[in-house]
């Protein structure tokens, strides 16, 4: 890591011609000193921060470059600490005039913050550090980890009104090829005694409104067109959702001149948590804050937001890019886990899962249940085959009543997110992620799928020495789960988790369906099927969300529910295969068995060899705009794209009806790369595959002709190549 004050890094070229999105590569982020303005700058291309150090630091410019557009309208500090019940800003510049925008000329005129935490008058850079480790045992996506980029750390000196010793330094992170920054910090005590921290303000950016009403808000209003997560996330499907109740927009009581005539104009975003983290930070230690992420899409176009989020996630959680094969087998006895052992190997699945209901236990820590299950793994591993297992955890009761999280409001357990919740900091609950990592050190186990994951739930009770009390509770389970995780993803154990802990080493959650719609007939499963794909894949990769599929009766519905037997149901099958496999997502087969004839073995083969072929686009974005959204009154269909890939565009068209359609489907190629004319591989069932020419305009768009039968599924391999 270099430090010093001037890092002398090559200039960024003043123009950039590239879409980051088709070809990111010459956007390499950057930092350097601009001793004239007294700033520091982390540039990317696509990107710049511009931090003021000389009476910070504060934050005075975050610009959009390919639009050239400024979303910072004031000057701001990064951060802020409540420590000892004292408040104090990190940095930060007073006297600006107008908080509606912000010129150079003010900002040489305005002052240092006497009660802030100030520029100790040096910076460190260099590249960019794992988060924590990742063991690659499975395919993904060809990512870099650490992600490429740069790290600032810039250290602060005390604030006159905390204890003596306490330092802060803030820390920031820009990325290659994507409009991303991080942010986090750490306050250190050399104090001679011990501190608290009782609340901490990561971020607090007075932004550009996104638009301006005189009238009160009423029926909602645009926000500033930024994304922000932060890896402190619990109870959701989806990131902003997941960190909703650390990341807020508020109204700006220093923004005097703007429009709003009360004042109200949601422009302030302010990160911080909820609810302490009353953390007592030891003599001689450190407390680190989580983790803000913001992203800054280059347009208020739905599909380029969707884009630039998903590729945030394969740029700071590569192992969500992981997506094998996987059975969800219904009974945990040694001959039925062999057996599915057998057919997961013979038709090309990658993963068994002993699932939820299936009797296996992994919190017997019996030598002789270890000893079966590390058995059963090197049986699945000499078969090519991983294997894992299902843990309930916040979704329960626990005796005694002391080792559940505890109301408030009460006294007694009860009032959490799913009724009652195991305390995570109880004896049980330390007792409990003992056994899950002797167990998967024993056995060798590939997979954990975590069900009712920590879900933010506050325990009122202490628990020492790891818990006060309510305030620091979700701060501790937090950690304490978030420690496990990364555990996890250190050894390559691949993590199911219905929760959004993608930032802390999860590989995959829900992508988002009805559980009790699996027990509707079969002909509307499909359909629900599609429509769960097509809404899931805005927000997530493909590989991050997993789909269900009933092999057995679930949730009721009889016979008309139920695949089994499944050489009676070929049809519904291949569509069900199709349908996940086509949008690049894996679904979790339940049920005793992958086939039942020699038919069903190979329609499983057949679709599962067409997704290897094509894994790498098939599991590459989903297109919105040049997919549909099945409804069951005509084609549906899916677009994917990627430039890297060859073929560098997948289209699979469905045909719910009973009469073959023929129509043409208009298309935009423009994120596969193609600008010229092409050729198409088609195949479908029964027919063969053949090439056949296409023109696109200007703008890689196109008419695709199709014809699909009844109930049948076409795909269409699309390439440049002639």
């Amino acid at each position: 890591m270099f430090v010093g004050t001037a890092l002398g890094l090559p200039a960024q070229q003043s123009a950039q011609q590239a879409d980051w999105l088709l070809d990111p590569s010459s956007y390499r982020a950057r930092v350097e000193e601009d001793t004239a303005r007294h700033e520091l700058i982390l540039d990317n291309g696509l990107l710049r921060l511009r931090v003021r150090l000389k009476n910070g630091p504060a934050l005075v410019s975050i610009e959009q470059r390919t639009r050239g557009q400024q979303l910072l309208r004031a000057a701001a500090p990064l951060g802020a600490f409540t420590v000892n019940g004292t408040a104090a800003n990190v940095g930060g510049l007073l006297g600006q005039p107008n908080h509606a925008f912000l010129r150079q000329e003010w900002i040489d005129q305005m002052t240092a913050d006497p009660a802030a935490f100030a520029w100790d008058g040096t910076f460190a850079a260099g590249p960019i550090e794992a988060r924590f480790a990742w063991r690659r045992t499975r395919p993904s996506a060809d990512a870099n980890w650490p992600p490429a980029g740069q790290h600032v750390c810039i250290p602060c000196t005390g604030a006159p009104g905390l204890p003596k010793g306490l330092t802060a330094t803030v820390h920031l992170e820009i990325y290659d090829g994507i409009p991303l920054v991080a942010h986090w910090l750490e306050l250190k005590n050399a104090g001679a005694a011990p501190v608290e921290v009782d609340s901490f303000t990561a971020l607090r950016l007075p932004l550009v409104e996104a638009e301006s009403r005189v009238e009160p808000e009423r029926l909602g209003v645009r926000l500033p067109n930024v994304y922000v997560e932060t890896d402190y996330s619990f109870h959701a499907m989806t990131g902003a959702d997941g960190s909703s109740h650390s990341v807020r927009w508020l109204a700006d009581p220093q923004y005097e001149t703007q429009v709003n005539y009360e004042k109200q104009t949601r422009c302030l975003l302010e990160v911080k948590p909820d609810v302490g983290p009353a953390q007592t930070v030891a003599a001689g230690g450190t407390f680190t804050t989580f983790r803000t992420f913001v992203l800054v899409p280059d347009s208020e176009d739905r599909e380029r937001q969707s884009l630039a989020q998903r590729r945030m996630y394969r740029t700071l959680a590569p192992w969500s890019t992981e997506n094998p094969l996987m059975m969800h087998v219904r009974s945990a006895d040694p001959a039925a886990v062999r057996a599915a052992i057998d057919q997961c190997a013979d038709v090309g699945f990658e993963m068994a899962i002993l699932t939820f209901g299936s009797g296996f236990n992994i919190e017997d820590d019996s030598q002789q249940n270890l000893d079966r299950w590390k058995e059963l793994t090197e049986y699945a591993h000499a078969h090519g085959v991983q294997l894992g297992g299902y843990s309930l955890l916040s979704s329960r009761r626990i005796e005694p009543e002391t080792d559940n999280c505890i109301n408030k409001e009460t006294g007694k357990p009860g009032g959490q997110v799913f009724g009652t919740a195991p305390a995570l900091a109880s004896e049980w609950g330390q007792r409990y992620f003992a056994k899950l990592r002797r167990f998967y050190e024993y056995t060798g186990f590939d997979l954990l799928e975590h069900d009712g994951s920590y879900p933010g739930d506050h325990d009122a009770m202490a628990r020492p020495p790891l818990q006060k009390g309510y305030d620091d509770s979700r701060w501790v389970q937090f950690g304490i789960i978030a420690d496990f995780y990364r555990w996890c993803r250190g050894r390559g154990i691949y993590l199911n988790v219905p929760d959004w802990y993608f930032l802390q080493g999860s590989n995959k959650t829900g992508m988002g369906y009805r559980e009790t719609n699996w027990s509707l007939p079969r002909e509307q499963q499909v359909l629900h099927a599609r429509q769960n794909l097509f809404d899931g894949t805005r927000e997530k990769n493909p590989s991050m969300g997993w789909m269900f599929v009933p092999l057995t009766e679930y949730h009721g519905g009889g016979a008309a529910a139920t695949i089994e037997p499944l050489v009676e149901h070929l049809d519904h099958y291949e569509l069900m295969l199709s349908c996940n496999l086509g949008y690049g997502a894996q679904a979790c087969w339940r049920g005793p068995r992958l086939y039942d004839a020699e038919a069903t073995r190979a329609l499983v083969k057949k679709w599962v060899g067409w997704y290897k072929q094509y894994r790498s686009i098939l599991e590459s974005d989903v297109i919105h705009g040049s997919s549909r959204r099945a409804d069951g009154q005509g084609l549906d269909w899916v677009l994917h794209c990627n430039p890297a890939c060859e073929p560098p565009a997948m289209l699979a068209v469905w045909n719910p009806t009973g009469q073959e359609i023929a129509k043409s489907i208009p298309i935009d190629l423009y994120y596969a790369g193609l600008t010229d004319a092409f050729r198409v591989t088609d195949s479908h069932a029964g027919g063969e595959g053949k090439n056949e020419p296409l023109l696109l305009d200007r703008r890689s768009r196109g008419l695709f002709p199709v014809t699909v039968g009844a109930g049948r599924v076409n795909w269409y391999a699309i390439s440049a190549k002639r």
